[in-house]
């Protein structure tokens, strides 16, 4: 790791050491990273992987933090975070947004709207960045980022810079191309369809509300906890279980969406990672369906 922050200083990547990942997910949760690199540009981001590369260190790429759940004793790697400094968003051409991987699902929805392009509504509101989302192929209310994504830019593994075509990038049900590649998702084009301004805003409004109406917003989690089953929702097997409410420590299966774990106050990985063990165990011993956990864990 010295080897690694000194390289990061030489080359004026910005980076923490010891940093809690429990400030950078939403499950609040997660011990100290030893190097957490934050670029702040698409040469920042290729000179960290060189770096690590060099160091023979490996990384981890995140977004928000939305969808992960961090050990408790931190993660045993460099993570690499591309967030704020990496957000820009443009009009590439017409129908179509340039956006950096690092700019929030909530800000892109809101730049779409202004500039009258409907087709993104579904994603507002969404915890995420774009890469993230990218990454797993996020979506709600019966829209998934595949549907708009034109193309996307990422490095590699090796630092080669890459793009392709939405078409090209094997999105399925919460996966895609990048699901478990070493990679590092640098900015995509979307495309989306000429719209009427307020009534985007106002599509944008109901899905938000049906998410405050139906979603513990007000506590820590990492979104839906498992991945849909063919032929059920995971939610409603939970529920039909009789588990809304059951707790370990201060992880608990919320009483709102059952879909949901939820961090009550002080909750630890080892405890989340126990209450999805328990749900599962029921689950499958009830109803004879297994629930796939859609959470990355690190």
């Amino acid at each position: 790791m010295e080897q690694l922050t000194a390289a990061l200083k030489q080359r004026g990547v910005p980076f923490l050491s010891n940093e809690p990942m429990c400030r950078h997910t939403t499950f609040r949760i997660g011990g100290p990273a030893p190097v957490f690199i934050r670029p702040d540009s698409e040469e920042q981001a290729a000179a960290a992987l060189a770096c690590c590369r060099e160091a023979e260190i490996p990384y981890f790429v995140m977004g928000r933090g939305s969808n992960l759940l961090v050990r408790d004793d931190g993660p045993h790697l460099a993570v690499i975070q591309i967030g704020e400094g990496m957000s820009g968003v443009s009009l590439a051409e017409k129908n179509v947004i340039q956006a950096q991987s690092g700019i929030s699902l909530t800000r892109l929805c809101r730049f779409a709207q202004e500039h009258a392009l409907e087709g993104l509504e579904f994603a507002y509101g969404i915890p995420g960045f774009l890469g993230g989302g990218i990454y797993m192929n996020a979506g709600a209310y019966g829209g998934e980022l595949k549907d708009v994504i034109q193309s996307v830019r990422w490095l590699d593994a090796d630092g080669t810079l890459r793009e392709a075509s939405g078409e090209e990038l094997g999105f399925d049900y919460r996966r895609s191309y990048f699901t478990g590649r070493d990679c590092c998702i640098l900015s995509a084009r979307i495309r989306l369809n000429p719209g009427d301004p307020s009534q985007i805003l106002e599509k944008m409004e109901e899905l938000m509300g049906r998410r405050r109406q139906k979603q513990p917003l007000e506590y820590g989690s990492a979104g839906s906890t498992f991945k849909r089953p063919q032929g059920a929702y995971a939610s409603a097997l939970i529920d039909q279980c009789g588990l809304k409410g059951l707790r370990v420590g201060d992880a608990q299966v919320s009483e709102k969406h059952a879909g949901f774990v939820i961090n009550r106050g002080s909750a630890t990985c080892a405890q989340v990672q126990e209450l999805i063990r328990r749900v599962q165990a029921v689950v499958r011993e009830k109803t004879g369906f297994e629930l796939e956990c859609e959470i990355r864990e690190l």
